[in-house]
């Protein structure tokens, strides 16, 4: 399996995270499970004019292409002409060269959420006209287009978030080299569901805080981080603190509240990241599948039982009580 990789409208952090692969060597894991990679724009060592030969091989069909894989947001603008992103010496857009190179691959992926949604590059008044390979957002549709199906009958695979873990690309690849990834296998927004079918909820360091609904007050805080400092982790799908970054971080370890990266139109939530909008003191943004009545009933039985431990603990910067010891048996 052969994969070329491009990059568009985006920061470069996919490709910088992916480097960051635990185990084995990045390119020995690929090597092992027969995927070569034709061409990176950073890693590889070939000259401008071999990969724009290589690139062009590949469109016009006389070299196959297995996996394409595009990180960063698709540039249409302006006026849908795709001149605010040129390929360096084609005199082409790089959209007309990701169509043309989509229609000759048998799997194309987005790596992160601005190729699969839009992303941070999408954000605001979008002059550059960004959208993702087949989402604008959260609508279908994207550069290229709702019905696209690549030459092995899946759609665009999105491996969404900002940035990817290593593992959620790597696996991704090596499903799709083993032919083991099929539309089941996906979930509503085009992510694999070995990641996707997580909530960043799952495995949080700050649970107990969250039961309890004892909430940190500012962000030096022990406590849960949904109440007051805009957390969507019960909302977020992924496997961020089942799968650590770097053998042993996630965001919520860091101190920091999640943000949904992994969904579409994360980079706009209309509030200021920080901050839980409220209705009557209500979060708007309730945890996923559980209604409103139920979440108002079980916060207030919650707080009334609150162990003080929990409590002081929650607006400290460390822990200030440890869980008291009993006896067994008692």
């Amino acid at each position: 399996m052969n994969l070329l990789w491009l990059q568009s409208g985006g920061c470069g952090g996919c490709t910088l995270s992916w480097l960051g692969v635990e185990g084995m060597p990045l390119f020995a894991t690929l090597a092992d499970e027969g995927i070569e990679i034709l061409w990176h724009p950073s890693l590889s060592e070939a000259s401008a004019a071999e990969a724009l030969a290589l690139i062009g091989a590949c469109a016009d069909g006389s070299r196959p292409l297995d996996m394409l894989c595009v990180e960063g947001s698709l540039l249409r603008g302006p006026n849908g002409s795709g001149r605010f992103h040129m390929l360096s010496g084609t005199g082409e857009s790089m959209i007309s060269w990701v169509r043309a190179l989509a229609s000759r691959a048998r799997h194309v992926v987005a790596v992160g959420s601005c190729a699969a949604y839009g992303g941070v590059t999408a954000a605001g008044v979008n002059p550059a006209d960004a959208c993702g390979l087949q989402y604008d957002g959260d609508t279908l549709g994207g550069l290229l287009g709702a019905e696209f199906r690549a030459g092995g009958g899946l759609p665009v695979i999105n491996i969404a978030g900002c940035p990817t873990h290593p593992d959620w690309v790597n696996e991704t690849l090596i499903a799709l080299s083993r032919g083991s990834m099929t539309r089941e296998d996906l979930d509503d927004f085009g992510r694999p569901r070995f990641y996707a079918g997580q909530l960043v909820h799952h495995g949080c360091p700050r649970n107990e805080f969250y039961e309890f609904k004892a909430s940190a007050d500012k962000p030096s805080d022990q406590g849960c981080l949904m109440e007051h400092l805009g957390c969507k982790g019960t909302q977020a799908h992924a496997d961020c603190n089942l799968r650590l970054w770097n053998g042993s971080g996630s965001c919520l370890r860091g101190g920091y509240a999640c943000i949904r990266c992994t969904d579409p139109g994360f980079e706009e939530p209309g509030h200021p990241f920080a901050v839980t909008p409220k209705i009557a003191g209500i979060p708007i943004g309730l945890p996923t599948d559980m209604p409103k009545a139920w979440f108002i009933a079980l916060a207030a039985l919650s707080k009334s039982a609150t162990p003080s431990r929990v409590r002081e603990n929650a607006t400290a910067d460390h822990i200030l009580r440890a869980p008291s010891v009993k006896k067994p048996g008692r």
